[in-house]
């Protein structure tokens, strides 16, 4: 009989929920993809890029130019220096960069400390690297983290330390001081760190996002994750970045080369010459603060109660004056019953019920002024 690596691994709620908007005709607000289109300019660069044959096998890293793009923007964004012909790989996509960075360094046995609520794909790729996941929840309702929680969860088999900032659900953002007793403990300890940041434009109000990279400790010693489908409104591109020092990207090449070997061509080529002009991902912020407080505005005499996001494309709503049902309840009757789709985040918070509902806002102002004429008479 076949044994399973992942013999309790769920289906994925945001394929449920995206499931269940399509079955009954909702609103998907649930899983996280813009409803608008990429830019034209962005398009045309890959048109042009596949006719002109670039259509071939890229270098294992990505192409030359694109990560001198990327290095040139992480020192313009936090004077952090990346060697581009040894320290950054383009990837598959985020999760892939995250699965392959977890793989390579991750042995049997070995625990890894992430923090709950946690995107999904942090715990499985830790199991199926015979890793174990120690899973520190933090603190309500502002999403914080307890540091002397974390130190006391720290063993002789601690390995790695799994951060997501801007953080998916909340908005989150890990503050100065937050980085400080981070890069202290992985230091002390001689963890590696990987930085989930792949929200890392998309920032509001006088907020600002901290890169693992602008901190010495821990640009030694970590893994930095990017996401251009994310900053650029093409998810379906799959096209990320992993950033490390040579050591850890030495061992990162080895499994990435034999999971994809290397990402499509004519994408990295548009990706590399619209990075040319910065503004396209600096005005990021504005674009969606913007659509973040359409929304807001547009339901703040409804029976939800919400602290605006600080960052990514997510906001949570406490429907805790609405119902006492659970989140997953509540959020798959509204689907049905109402037409608008959501994600319940205790499904990533080891049972808690924090009595909040994840809406994404990547959305044209059409569906923000729809969801929030539902969202208004619930």
């Amino acid at each position: 009989m076949t044994r399973s690596k992942l013999p309790e691994n769920p289906k994925s709620i945001f394929a449920e929920m995206t499931q269940l908007a399509i079955q009954h005709g909702a609103l998907n607000m649930s899983q996280g993809f813009p409803s608008f289109p990429a830019s034209q300019e962005l398009k045309e660069l890959a048109s042009q890029a596949i006719l002109e044959d670039h259509n071939q096998y890229a270098p294992m890293t990505g192409l030359p130019a694109l990560r001198v793009a990327i290095s040139q923007m992480f020192e313009s964004q936090h004077q952090a220096f990346y060697d581009p012909n040894q320290e950054i790989c383009i990837t598959a996509g985020a999760t892939q960069g995250i699965f392959t960075a977890i793989q390579a360094t991750v042995f049997k046995g070995d625990e890894v400390i992430l923090f709950t609520p946690a995107y999904d794909c942090y715990e499985p790729a830790i199991k199926v690297a015979g890793g174990i996941p120690i899973k520190i929840p933090m603190r309500m309702p502002d999403f914080t983290i307890d540091w002397d929680h974390v130190r006391d969860a720290i063993s002789s088999k601690t390995k790695m330390i799994i951060i997501n900032s801007p953080h998916n659900p909340s908005g989150k953002l890990m503050t100065h001081e937050d980085m400080l007793q981070l890069e202290k403990i992985a230091v002390e300890n001689d963890l590696i760190v990987l930085s989930d940041e792949v929200y890392e434009f998309m920032v509001f109000d006088d907020h600002e996002h901290r890169s693992a990279s602008r901190y010495p400790g821990l640009k030694e010693r970590s893994f930095v994750m990017g996401s251009f489908g994310k900053t650029f409104h093409v998810t379906g591109w799959k096209t990320g970045f992993c950033l490390a020092p040579p050591a850890l990207m030495k061992e990162f090449l080895k499994v990435h080369q034999q999971v994809v070997f290397c990402v499509n061509q004519p994408i990295q080529h548009a990706i590399a010459h619209y990075l040319k002009q910065p503004q396209h991902y600096l005005d990021l912020g504005q674009f969606y603060q913007r659509k973040r407080d359409l929304f807001l505005n547009l339901i703040k005499d409804s029976r939800f109660q919400f602290k605006p996001s600080e960052s990514t494309y997510f906001q949570l709503l406490d429907y805790s004056e609405i119902t006492d049902e659970s989140d997953l309840a509540f959020a798959k009757a509204i689907t049905i019953n109402h037409k608008i789709a959501s994600i319940p985040i205790s499904v990533f918070m080891q049972g808690r019920d924090p009595e909040m509902l994840r809406f994404c806002f990547a959305k044209e102002d059409e569906e923000l002024v729809a969801a929030a004429k539902i969202l208004n008479e619930l």
